[in-house]
């Protein structure tokens, strides 16, 4: 603004002179009107004043223009790079924004991808665990199918258990009762010569019903079939009463049921169900119990071998330990024994220097023998190392 207001104060003072002279050469040439000759000398003069007048004005005005447009340029140059440098960090900034929204873009299209695969392959995985479903309810239909399922499933138990079929437990014995034979599924022995009975003959026929059920109202009717069905062959299982049949069995059996989801089951609609089994003297376990079990009588089965075999490990340590003492002595002999050696090997070696090098060598200055030198001979001069026994001054102590 400060640099605006001395131009314009220029063109109005040149505008003034402009004006001045015009009036001027009106008011000259009133006067003269009456004399042409002089009318138009000072008609001449006039306008040479003018046309100069305007030369000087327009050269003055554009060399203040030009000026003026030089500053405008510079001041124009100086907002332009003021702006670009508040531009700057903001293009960079959407630059980096652009960047992150490529790379966040491929990240999800990656992910995408990779979540589509799992998908695919969780559908395929549904598809055939629906399928092995379908199939395993359609062979457990079947009794004998059932039975022989669930009796692979406690083997399977009891070999990781380490309990094996031919030392630990025995399958399918049978044993006569008042009215009929009683055939248990397996019989499992405990280290203080005890039996413990297991049944796996499980109900499951409702259960499978309630699997294959569409309606919600049908599942619940076979659900609590299911649970109707466990109970009752509870009760049948303690009318056997297969402690009295097995006299070192204690006074419960085992029922075996070959899936946790079948006992869940039957408890949710008969949550009494587990207080009623041992009221009958009937524990009921599913395969996460039965294998804590099985695990603690075969660890009971291992104490009793470790402390039957107690005795000959201490005759087999007392006898190991006896060698060792022989043995050390012998190591302790050897060594003196090499000693010895090293030492008359030293004392040979010292008497053929003294005694018979010199001799050979006085040969070899008179021409006599063979060219070669005599190499030096090299006594021995690392100690053996003794063995402390100190095995003794322990067995006494002991």
């Amino acid at each position: 603004m400060n640099t605006q207001l001395p131009t314009f104060v220029f063109v109005i003072f040149l505008l003034g002179i402009l004006v001045g002279s015009l009036i001027t050469w009106i008011i000259i040439k009133i006067k003269l009107k009456k004399s042409d000759p002089l009318i138009n000398i000072f008609q001449d003069i006039a306008n040479k004043s003018l046309k100069d007048n305007s030369e000087i004005f327009l050269k003055i005005a554009e060399q203040q223009l030009g000026k003026q447009q030089e500053k405008v340029k510079s001041d124009l140059n100086e907002k332009e790079q003021a702006v670009e440098n508040l531009i700057k960090p903001i293009k960079e900034a959407l630059k980096e924004s652009r960047h992150q929204i490529s790379e966040l873009e491929k990240a999800r299209s990656e992910a995408y991808g990779g979540i589509k695969t799992q998908l695919k392959e969780m559908h395929k995985t549904n598809q055939s665990l629906t399928q092995e479903t379908h199939n395993l309810v359609s062979a457990l239909k079947r009794p004998e199918v059932r039975g022989r399922w669930g009796e692979i499933t406690l083997k399977r138990l009891v070999e990781l258990a380490g309990m094996v079929e031919h030392c630990d437990f025995d399958e399918q014995v049978h044993t006569l009762s008042e009215d009929s034979s009683i055939r248990p599924d397996m019989i499992v022995k405990m280290p203080d010569q005890r039996e413990l009975v297991v049944d796996v003959k499980t109900p499951l026929d409702s259960y499978l019903q309630a699997i294959e059920a569409k309606e919600n109202s049908k599942k619940e009717i076979f659900l609590k079939k299911h649970a109707q069905n466990v109970r009752e062959h509870i009760r049948k299982l303690s009318r056997k009463s297969y402690w009295k049949q097995f006299t070192r069995s204690p006074e419960f059996v085992i029922l075996f049921i070959p899936g946790d989801q079948f006992l869940s089951a039957a408890l949710n609609e008969d949550p009494d169900l587990i207080d009623s089994a041992l009221s009958q003297q009937i524990i009921l376990a599913t395969p996460t119990s039965l294998i804590a079990l099985l695990k603690a009588i075969a660890y009971g089965w291992k104490q009793q071998a470790l402390s039957g075999n107690a005795e000959q490990i201490r005759e087999l340590a007392e006898a190991l330990y006896d060698r060792l003492i022989v043995f050390i002595s012998h190591l302790n002999k050897l060594g003196k024994q090499l000693s010895s050696s090293v030492e008359h090997y030293n004392k040979a070696i010292g008497s053929f220097e003294r005694k018979v090098l010199p001799g050979a060598r006085k040969f070899s200055k008179l021409g006599v023998g063979s060219k070669k030198e005599i190499k030096e001979i090299k006594s021995i001069e690392l100690p053996t190392r003794k063995l402390k026994n100190d095995l003794k001054k322990h067995s006494k102590k002991s």
